[in-house]
């Protein structure tokens, strides 16, 4: 090993790594992604699907599962910065429904690891951002599922936003603080809230 660092995170199932970077004048060399180095740090699973994103300031994307093919995700930032979050909804565990957040950009490198049976989302806080991730299930049509992303239940703390509570997670009133409107999907504005542990 020694290619990767790995922090645990609060909530278990989430870690953040941070790989090694090797730069010289010529520029600079990293592994984003090395089986052996996650297996010897305990973290074990099986990508079969890369994806990669584009988006613009305000743009809050989430908070996205699926339901019957649950994804384990390995996420990174290429360009600008993002604030990335996992909301925790596996019923048998004892941190249902609490939140982890971090910022991950072009210029930290790190990487967060969520495991399977947790809500994603991010917030994009430059002008633009390119997102990567692995993903341990392929996308399966109508399998989505989702949850407000400003459900005061979870209570999540984006930074740089401010606005009021709507009753639901419609964009309403929300801004950065440099002004810029926060941007939803309309499947975004429609999901309702984390459900009950008991239900």
């Amino acid at each position: 090993m020694g290619q990767i660092k790995v922090e645990t995170c609060p909530i278990e199932g989430l870690y953040i790594i941070e790989p090694a970077v090797h730069r010289d004048d010529r520029g600079y060399f990293m592994e984003t992604y090395n089986q052996r180095d996650m297996e010897e740090a305990g973290i074990r699973m099986n990508f079969v699907q890369d994806n990669q994103s584009m988006s613009v300031k305000g743009v809050l994307r989430g908070l996205h599962f699926q339901k019957e093919h649950p994804q384990a995700k390995l996420v990174r930032v290429i360009k600008g910065t993002v604030y990335d979050v996992a909301v925790d909804l596996r019923r048998g565990s004892s941190t249902y429904g609490k939140w982890y957040g971090c910022l991950l950009s072009a210029e930290n490198n790190r990487q967060f690891y969520i495991s399977e049976g947790f809500a994603h989302g991010f917030l994009v806080l430059s002008d633009e951002a390119e997102f990567c991730y692995k993903c341990t299930d392929f996308y399966h049509p109508g399998d989505e599922g989702g949850i407000a992303w400003n459900d005061p239940k979870i209570g999540i703390e984006w930074p740089e936003l401010t606005g009021d509570y709507p009753g639901g997670p419609q964009a309403g009133n929300y801004r950065l603080t440099d002004g810029t409107p926060l941007i939803l999907s309309d499947k975004d504005q429609l999901w309702g809230g984390i459900p009950d542990k008991e239900s």
